[in-house]
Parts: structure tokens; C-alpha cells; sequence
């Protein structure tokens, strides 16, 4: 092969290797809408190039006509599958689509067999002859009516598809329009190639600018695929949610450029379309009150701000969402700020209800809490009433009992209930005689049963009464002894409730303090000496141990 041969196939050899290089970039894409079809278009316009290039160095008329009835054939595929193409890439909804499809492939059949009989039939190459194309040879042939009735089949086909395009382009959707431009002029490229080839114009020393116009289109196109990313986002499904939301929305890429937004956003940003799409959201969204520019390396986020519009607050929600493509490849971010101004209103209203309600309860339940007071202490003043020998007991034996709790670490209800249960501790003697009650020296034993029944008539008095049910233990359980031989039941150890054995000791303490009609007040000292010597017998170890160290501490 001569330099001139080479240097003349130089511009075909490129062509085809950059259709080559293109077709592995679609199809490392082949999963993402429309990609496939894509393909098939590209690998028709491939195989075109690649034909003309063995028509070129085929020596013989009958080698040169195989690879330009090769070219004709292939130039079937892209016919067929752009408006494919275009369908998928505009979401248009056909009926009957496979019988149409069928019904699109009946011309390119036949115009496929009347090209592979043309030598014979002598209906597609007419007044054929050899032509010099440079260096090379290649047949010349006058266009016989079918050839010309293909190219207006081409010309129909391609222009209806063109309209479904530019109607595309007349929707309000700026980053699609800006798609769709390089989609037409790329697949009208070749068209008008193919027409000026048609009525014999020549533009360029080289016999078909249609393999260049057809290349440079599917470059125009893949452009339009890298650049505005044709299958990474849905258009027309984008569109659609678009228009059906009032809400302020925008979609950025994954390098936070602006793809997308609708007008309700662009109201918020006193911008037009045009000054936005495109640009970086951390510039557009600058100062913007809504936090789209603190989000834009997250996959998912829920925030909110709040801004003046006209002198009133406004309150928005924004959601993240993650774009994905169908290898569930991060494409980009959606923002939708969600109007929520009404609903914080209504939040701040029953904030406030709620402060004036809450309010209300704790002065109920303060005064509830003073009547509960007076209820238990009046209880507790009617039994001294009855017993003046016990006058001040309760008041006392109370005192002691929540000091000693208190040192034992209790606190809140539990510490309420003790000092309930304390003032309430002898609720149950009110069933025993006044000849009993008052009786001075010793009980006899029938006497004492029915002295020891107090505790159990305590629990049949409280036990109806729901907010003493925790402070029923000391009434009930304050003659229990930690060795099991107190009353009513006899229990022992921690079987009896702490607040019992708190009691206990305190009880104690103020029964040997003062006097009693049966029994003289003790020295300190004796009590003192007492209590250790009843320490793991009538007392819990612990607590009377903790109660004699306050005691020694002038705490008690």
C-alpha cells in the first residue's frame, strides 16, 4: 500500500476506531436506559465505516459492489433502532409497540434483499462503473428509485423521531432541553450527508462525507451522554414529579453541580433557571436559609430552617434523598424542602397549651398533695386524740424514720411513702377497746391478740386506697422482726420491707424514749446498750447500725 493510499484511509482508519473506543464506552453502560439501543445504533454506523474502508482496497468490481451492498445493509440498523433510541430516552408511551416495531422492519427487509439481489435484479445499482476516490477505485452508481424511496423512508423516519425530540425540548425542563439538542443534531448529521450524496453535491475530495457526518453525531451524542448525562437521570419521570410538586426542590450530580430545579425554588432564590443550572450548590446556596449547602457529601439527612418572607416566619423541612442508577451507582442527590410552617404554628400553640396545662396540674397536684397532708396528719391526730398517753409519737417516730431513710440514699416517691406509711404506721388501733388502749400494766394474753391484730387491720383499712399502696408496708409490717418471731406474718430477714425495718428502729427508739402507761422512759445509754444487743434479732443489722452512728453524731 502506497503513502497516498494510507494517507487517504487515514481519516476512514479514524473514524472507525473512534466508533470502536465508542461503542466500549456504551457498552460498559449497557445497563442504564436507552444504552443498548444506543449501541446497536453506533455499531450500525461502525460497520458502514468499516465496509467502505474494504470497498476501498478490494481490488475488482464484484469485491468493491459486496462491500458497498454491506454499507446499504448496515445502514438498516441505525433506521431501525433510533427511534428505539428516542422512545426509551423520551419515556413515550406506544401502543402496540411490538407490532410496530415489526411493522418498522418490513422496509429495511426488503430494501436488505433487493441491495443483496441489486447486481442481478438491477433495481438498486443502476449504470454502475468505477470511479476514482483518490488513490483508490470505488463503484459509481446512478440512485435507482429504490434507493431514493429508502432515503425518504430515512428522512420520514429520522424526522418523526425529531419531532418526539423537540417536543421533549419545548417541555419546561431546562437540563433536558439542553440533552436533547445534541441528540438531533447528531442523528441529522448523517442525514444530510446522505441527502447531498443523494443529488450528486460534493463537498470534499472524499467520495462519502456520510461516514464522517456519522461519527461526528455519535460523538455529538456520547457528549451528550458524558456531559448532561442522557441515561443517569430520567428526564421525563424527573419531570413529572417536578410539575406534580409544589414544594422547593433541586437535584444535584455527584459532583454537586446543579442538574435540576423547579420554579418554587427558584422563587425562594429570586433567581432564573438560567443563572443556576450548572453551577455549584455551596455558590448558589451561599446564604441561602435552607442548609442545601451543609448536605452535599451525605446520602440521606432531615433538617430544618426557618426564614422571613414578607416579614412572616417561614419554616421548611429538608430531606435528602440518593439517586441511584440501575447498578445501584450513586448519581446524584435530591433536596426537597418541605413547607412545614403550619405545623410548627401548631406545635408552638400546644407548646403553649401544654406549658399553661402543665401549670395548672402542678398547682392541682400541689393542692392535692396539701389535702393528702392534712388528711394523713389529721388520721394520725385523731389516734393521739384517742391515746393522749402517745401524744406527739407519730410526729416524731416520722421525723426519725425519714432521716434515717435519707441517710440510707432514699429520696423522691420512696421517701414519701415512708413518711406516709410512718404517720399512718398505727392506723390499725383504732379497732382495739379504750380499756385496752388505755390500760396501764401489763396485757394479759388475750389482750395482746387482739393488740397484735392492729397491723392487719391497718391493711384492710389502706389497702382500697390506690396512692398507699407502697406506704402500706410500714403500717402493716413495722412489728415484723428480722429473726422471724415478730407479727402478724412472721416474715424475717429482707422478707420485710426496708421501709418496715426502717420504721422498726425508729419506733423503737421513740417508744423507749418516752413514757408509756406501761412502761417509764429509759436512759439513752440503756437504749443505746439495747439496740446493739437486739441488732440481727428484732433489728436489720445495717440499719440500726447506721441509726446508732446518727445518734452518736447528735443527728437523731
Amino acid at each position: 500500500m502506497t503513502q497516498a493510499e494510507i494517507i487517504y484511509l487515514l481519516p476512514y482508519l479514524g473514524a472507525f476506531v473512534l466508533s470502536v473506543i465508542l461503542l466500549v464506552f456504551i457498552w460498559r453502560k449497557r445497563d442504564m436506559r436507552g444504552s443498548k439501543s444506543f449501541f446497536f445504533y453506533t455499531l450500525g454506523h461502525a460497520i458502514c465505516i468499516l465496509s467502505f474502508i474494504f470497498e476501498l482496497i478490494t481490488p475488482g468490481v464484484e469485491g468493491k459492489l459486496f462491500w458497498e451492498s454491506a454499507q446499504w445493509i448496515a445502514s438498516c440498523l441505525p433506521v431501525i433502532i433510533f427511534p428505539v433510541f428516542v422512545a426509551e430516552y423520551t419515556e413515550t408511551r406506544l401502543k402496540h409497540r411490538r407490532e410496530l416495531f415489526a411493522a418498522s422492519l418490513i422496509i429495511p427487509i426488503l430494501f436488505t434483499i433487493l441491495v443483496a439481489t441489486g447486481p442481478v435484479s438491477g433495481l438498486t445499482f443502476k449504470d454502475m462503473q468505477m470511479k476514482a476516490s483518490g488513490p483508490f477505485e470505488v463503484v459509481n452508481f446512478d440512485y435507482s428509485a429504490v434507493m431514493i424511496g429508502f432515503i425518504v423512508y430515512i428522512l420520514l423516519i429520522v424526522s418523526a423521531s425529531s419531532i418526539i425530540l423537540v417536543r421533549r425540548m419545548k417541555r419546561p425542563r431546562r437540563l433536558y432541553r439542553q440533552q436533547t439538542t445534541p441528540i438531533i443534531i447528531g442523528a441529522l448529521s448523517p442525514l444530510i450527508a446522505l441527502t447531498l450524496a443523494a443529488v450528486d453535491i460534493q463537498i470534499t475530495p472524499h467520495r462519502s462525507i456520510y461516514l464522517f457526518t456519522a461519527i461526528f453525531g455519535n460523538l455529538l451524542i456520547s457528549w451528550g451522554i458524558y456531559r448532561f448525562r442522557i441515561f443517569e437521570v430520567e428526564p421525563i419521570a424527573r419531570e413529572r414529579v417536578f410539575e406534580a410538586m409544589v414544594e422547593p426542590l433541586v437535584i444535584l450530580d455527584n459532583k454537586n453541580a446543579i442538574i435540576d430545579i423547579n420554579s418554587s425554588m427558584l422563587v425562594l432564590l429570586e433567581k432564573t433557571e438560567k443563572e443556576v443550572i450548572g453551577l455549584q450548590a455551596k455558590d448558589v446556596f451561599q446564604d441561602f436559609p435552607i442548609p442545601i449547602k451543609s448536605y452535599t457529601s451525605v446520602t440521606y439527612a432531615r433538617a430544618e430552617a426557618e426564614f422571613k418572607i414578607g416579614g412572616r416566619s417561614v419554616h421548611y423541612e429538608l430531606t435528602v434523598w440518593p439517586l441511584y442508577n440501575s447498578r445501584k451507582e450513586l448519581t446524584g442527590r435530591i433536596y426537597i424542602s418541605h413547607d412545614i410552617t403550619a405545623l410548627k404554628e401548631l406545635e408552638n400553640e400546644l407548646r403553649k397549651l401544654n406549658s399553661e396545662l402543665e401549670i395548672r396540674v402542678q398547682s392541682r397536684t400541689h393542692e392535692l398533695e396539701e389535702a393528702y397532708e392534712s388528711m394523713l396528719e389529721g388520721l394520725a391526730l385523731a389516734l393521739e386524740l384517742r391515746d393522749k398517753e402517745t401524744e406527739g409519737h407519730s410526729r416524731r417516730v416520722t421525723e426519725f424514720a425519714v432521716k434515717l431513710a435519707k441517710k440510707m440514699g432514699i429520696a423522691g416517691e420512696e421517701l414519701k411513702d415512708i413518711r406516709s406509711g410512718s404517720i399512718l404506721h398505727d392506723i390499725g388501733k383504732i379497732s382495739i377497746p379504750d380499756e385496752i388502749l388505755h390500760k396501764n400494766g401489763r396485757l394479759t394474753p388475750e389482750e395482746r391478740i387482739i393488740v397484735e391484730q392492729h397491723p392487719e387491720t391497718a391493711f384492710k383499712l389502706l389497702s382500697r386506697i390506690p396512692f398507699l399502696s407502697k406506704a402500706i408496708e410500714i403500717p402493716y409490717c413495722h412489728h415484723e422482726k428480722w429473726d422471724g418471731t415478730g407479727y402478724p406474718r412472721g416474715l424475717a430477714g429482707e422478707g420485710i420491707p426496708l421501709s418496715a425495718r426502717i420504721f422498726a428502729v425508729a419506733d423503737v427508739w421513740d417508744a423507749l424514749s418516752n413514757d408509756r402507761p406501761y412502761n417509764k422512759a429509759w436512759e439513752r445509754g440503756q437504749i443505746i446498750e439495747y439496740f446493739r444487743e437486739q441488732s440481727g434479732k428484732h433489728f436489720d443489722p445495717i440499719v440500726v447500725n447506721l441509726f446508732l452512728s446518727m445518734v452518736e453524731k447528735s443527728e437523731i
